[in-house]
């Protein structure tokens, strides 16, 4: 992994900045802007993980599988120090660490490649699983999914599992953006609700609401919170 931390430099007023940096991606330029206000709220008052503590055993995981639009994921990392600013606007070049899609080995806080749909939530179940063999019960692992991706048959394998299996380390974020082909009956929350999770659904550009969801307790049991978003946004 690139050692290139940071001093903090950004708040949320400044994302739109950070995100005009990276170009080339267009195309995903949604995909990204779906997520900043999640990923806003989780990295600056949720996660416990910092640039100093990236590699720490106790530290929360944060798995982004909806990785193939990675510009506000990029820009919440060097807007919390996670690596310079100045990295932002060769996104996408050969030479560059950050690429279409987050490399692990690469980008300091990212704790997984990713961007082919439906490898997220199983390899958070995976991860909680490795923490507890070890013994550490205290980590949280999140992962952060599209709604397409409960498509995916991996997803619903882990999705099925993780109820009853009582994995209360794990939290899930569903991006509700409308890109679905086909909705799902009873909406994306009852499908959780039905394999045992904790659910609940929120404005996904209410970061007071986002904040609430995010911490509010669920013992013995996962948490996913459905974050709705308007695609026009």
């Amino acid at each position: 992994m690139t050692n290139m931390t940071a001093a903090p430099t950004g708040d949320y007023h400044d994302m739109d900045r950070l995100m005009s940096l990276m170009t080339g991606d267009e195309k995903h330029g949604p995909a990204a802007t779906s997520t900043l206000d999640a990923l806003w709220v989780l990295y600056d008052r949720v996660l416990r993980v910092t640039p100093g503590t990236a590699d720490a055993p106790d530290r929360d995981r944060f798995l982004l599988s909806k990785g193939h639009g990675p510009m506000a994921y990029y820009a919440v990392l060097a807007a919390h120090g996670f690596f310079g600013e100045e990295l932002l606007s060769g996104f996408g070049a050969y030479d560059s660490p950050l690429g279409h899609h987050p490399d692990r080995t690469l980008v300091p806080g990212v704790e997984i490649g990713s961007g082919s749909l439906g490898h997220g939530l199983p390899l958070a179940v995976g991860s909680v699983l490795g923490l507890r063999a070890q013994g550490l019960t205290s980590p949280r692992v999140w992962v952060l999914i599209g709604d397409a991706e409960l498509d995916e048959g991996s997803v619903h394998e882990a999705l099925a599992y993780a109820g009853p299996a009582g994995l209360e380390q794990l939290h899930t974020v569903v991006i509700d953006n409308a890109s679905a082909s086909y909705g799902r009956p009873g909406g994306i929350a009852a499908r959780f609700e039905a394999a045992d999770w904790s659910v609940d659904s929120v404005d996904g550009r209410d970061h007071e609401a986002l904040y609430a969801a995010f911490t509010a307790p669920h013992p013995g049991r996962p948490r996913a919170v459905v974050a709705r978003v308007d695609p026009k946004d």
